[in-house]
């Protein structure tokens, strides 16, 4: 195909970051495209818990730490974009919890209660029981203490579907994507023999940079992934709960979301600790067994009998860090006309948009309120890991 497209800022990558950002800059008045070569939302994004960290995980060893900090105002700023009153809105995605939760088996409860009296999490935690339990807690037998964060679990497929509402005219389906040069400067791509030409090229396509990156000759900004392997658990009796169970180290021992499913029953998404190192090397069936020992010894009073299970592995794209560590902020690396960037964490996607306005701010990039595109092929929504691995 022969046509040729001039826009302000062309995106690749539309998962929950390149989503974002689009809407955000269309909202400023610039003129945008967003290019998907396989699902909206359907790599990291839609493979993610849905919780909007507020920084309470990353001080768990008991001081706040610069992923803290960093991340403490994200639960707000989503907060306001789902009451569609803030930088973006969000009204109409379905959110599953108001809170996360900590809850620690009863042989942790009295260091935990050490732990929130300290100040470093004053203030962003409160303790509860009985009816205020997470409904899967609420049994005679759970002798733990839970503690309610100042954070929020979404439905990441309904946030994905919103997002690409406000995209509008701008979202394209691209298999083939080359540098569109000019003097040996790159001007934009040419997506599926289609050209676009841009004043900037953002690459957000999490792991899909990489690639991205060698077709336009470049090595740098390098990446990193972190592998997960995660659990699904699918089964009627089960009841929600969105919570981190403390284990005797840093990370949480398992995290649990718990996300509906097409046919009304709730499954449950299990990461943490149990998905990290030791999990990655485990084979499927031993990670299920695994999942299945660890749940039984925590909530022995579900009933798990009539489950259904399945694991999930995920690849966690970042930019390189020494020593493979988590990055504590969304990361944008710049080379004249192109911006490179991963989130990091789903939470991070404001502040991933922050950093590109801030370079087009920088560099003078003014909106240029465009007129409509043509008719374009839309890329498809990407479909849950419960409705693809849990008949």
């Amino acid at each position: 195909m022969s046509s040729v497209i001039s826009t302000d800022i062309l995106i690749v990558g539309a998962g929950v970051a390149g989503l974002w950002l689009n809407a955000r800059l269309r909202r400023l008045g610039f003129a945008t495209v967003l290019v998907e070569q396989a699902t909206l939302g359907g790599g990291q994004s839609v493979k993610s818990q849905g919780i909007i960290h507020g920084g309470a995980k990353y001080a768990l060893h008991g001081a706040l730490t610069g992923a803290s900090e960093a991340i403490a105002d994200m639960p707000r700023r989503w907060r306001e974009a789902i009451a569609g009153d803030g930088e973006l809105d969000l009204s109409g995605v379905r959110l599953l919890s108001e809170a996360h939760y900590l809850w620690s088996p009863g042989t942790l409860a009295g260091n935990l209660t050490s732990f929130f009296a300290s100040k470093a999490v004053r203030g962003r935690v409160d303790q509860v029981k009985g009816e205020q339990l997470p409904p899967a807690l609420q049994d005679k037998r759970f002798k733990g203490k839970v503690y309610r964060l100042a954070e929020l679990v979404i439905d990441v497929p309904s946030l994905i579907e919103r997002l690409a509402t406000l995209a509008g005219d701008g979202l394209l389906a691209g298999q083939t994507i080359e540098p569109l040069l000019e003097n040996d400067e790159l001007v934009g791509l040419r997506v599926d023999g289609r050209e676009i030409r841009a004043q900037r090229i953002v690459l957000s396509a999490g792991a899909g940079n990489a690639e991205l990156l060698a077709t336009l000759g470049l090595s740098q900004p390098a990446m990193q992934t972190r592998p997960l392997h995660m659990v699904l658990v699918k089964g009627p009796s089960l009841k929600p709960l969105y919570a981190h169970c403390l284990g005797g180290g840093p990370k949480p021992r398992i995290t649990v979301t718990t996300h509906p499913a097409a046919d009304g029953q709730w499954v449950w998404y299990l990461g943490g600790d149990i998905a990290e190192a030791e999990g990655v090397a485990r084979t499927p069936e031993a990670q299920i067994a695994t999942a299945q020992k660890e749940l039984g010894n925590l909530l022995p009073w579900v009933d798990l009998s009539q489950a259904q299970w399945a694991t999930l592995r995920v690849d966690r794209a970042e930019p390189l860090q020494s020593g493979l560590s988590r990055p504590d902020n969304a990361f944008l690396a710049e080379q004249d006309r192109l911006l490179v960037g991963w989130p990091t964490k789903l939470a991070l996607a404001p502040d991933f948009a922050d950093r590109v306005l801030a370079a087009l701010e920088r560099d003078g990039i003014q909106p240029s309120h465009p007129a409509p595109l043509p008719d374009l092929p839309k890329p498809p929504l990407g479909v849950p890991a419960w409705e693809q691995l849990l008949p």
